[in-house]
């Protein structure tokens, strides 16, 4: 239980440490991401008045349909592409993007990578 914890801790502390950095803004709001080890999930927060301008996660019926599995690389540029075009929708060009406590790599890139292929700048 104490090893679980010590995890815990370490993980928020990392999480704390990108957000401090980064505040969102109506112009140019955050891109959160959040992983776990089934899916993924990603939103455009606006942190001033505290809404979510745009979502997408494997989650959504109409793009779990059109994939295989929602834990693989795959998936996380599918997500991307469909957050980037949600944005576009939006009028949304740039934004800031928050890892949380991942690193950048694997799914948390393919994502990002994808998502600036789309037409985002961050």
């Amino acid at each position: 239980m104490r090893a679980v914890m010590k995890k815990q801790n370490r993980r928020q502390r990392r999480r704390k440490r990108v957000r401090k950095k980064i505040m969102g803004s109506p112009q140019r709001p955050r891109l959160s991401v959040f992983r776990s080890n089934k899916n993924i999930y990603c939103q455009l927060i606006d942190d001033w008045s505290g809404r979510t301008l745009a979502s997408a996660s494997t989650q959504d019926p109409e793009l779990r349909k059109q994939l295989e599995s929602c834990s693989d690389l795959n998936a996380a540029k599918k997500v991307g592409s469909v957050i980037s075009a949600k944005a576009k929708e939006a009028g949304i060009s740039t934004c800031l993007f928050d890892r949380g406590a991942y690193r950048f790599h694997g799914r948390v890139k393919a994502l990002a990578d994808e998502a600036r292929k789309g037409g985002l700048k961050f």
